[in-house]
């Protein structure tokens, strides 16, 4: 989205790179998404945008949740803001502290994760519920 950073050129290196990479898919109805491996550059270029203009599949292109086929290593976890603490505001519906939870709890070793946020996004404090995830570390220019 244009108020976060942009992972475009991270994915396309990793990709190149010969790294297995995932990218959210989002259900519409409450805060459910999966993280789903994409085969390589090309797959990524050829899927649709949704509104939010967020390349994802399609719902009727069925693809696993990389947590239950292994999981994950590393969550890029976009936001709105962020503290050096490792708190996150994000854009209100859940999708990714729901996701995090849930996978700390099935994964034996937690993915790292990283928010990315511009020097403007990084603040001292912020609010945070109890279903909020904290994440491990943020990166900002």
């Amino acid at each position: 989205m244009k108020d976060e950073i942009s992972t475009t050129a991270i994915l396309q290196h990793s990709l190149r790179s010969g790294k297995k990479c995932f990218i959210p898919q989002y259900f519409k109805g409450g805060s459910r998404m999966k993280m789903v491996e994409l085969k390589d550059w090309e797959d990524y270029l050829a899927l649709p945008l949704t509104s939010w203009n967020i390349r994802q599949p399609a719902d009727v292109d069925i693809r696993p949740d990389a947590g239950q086929t292994g999981g994950l290593d590393l969550v890029l976890v976009p936001g709105l803001a962020f503290s050096s603490q490792g708190d996150r505001c994000g854009r209100g519906k859940g999708y990714y502290d729901t996701y995090l939870q849930n996978l700390t709890k099935t994964q034996a070793v937690p993915p790292m994760t990283v928010g990315l946020g511009f020097k403007e996004q990084i603040v001292e404090n912020l609010p945070m519920d109890k279903h909020d995830f904290k994440i491990d570390v943020v990166i900002s220019p």
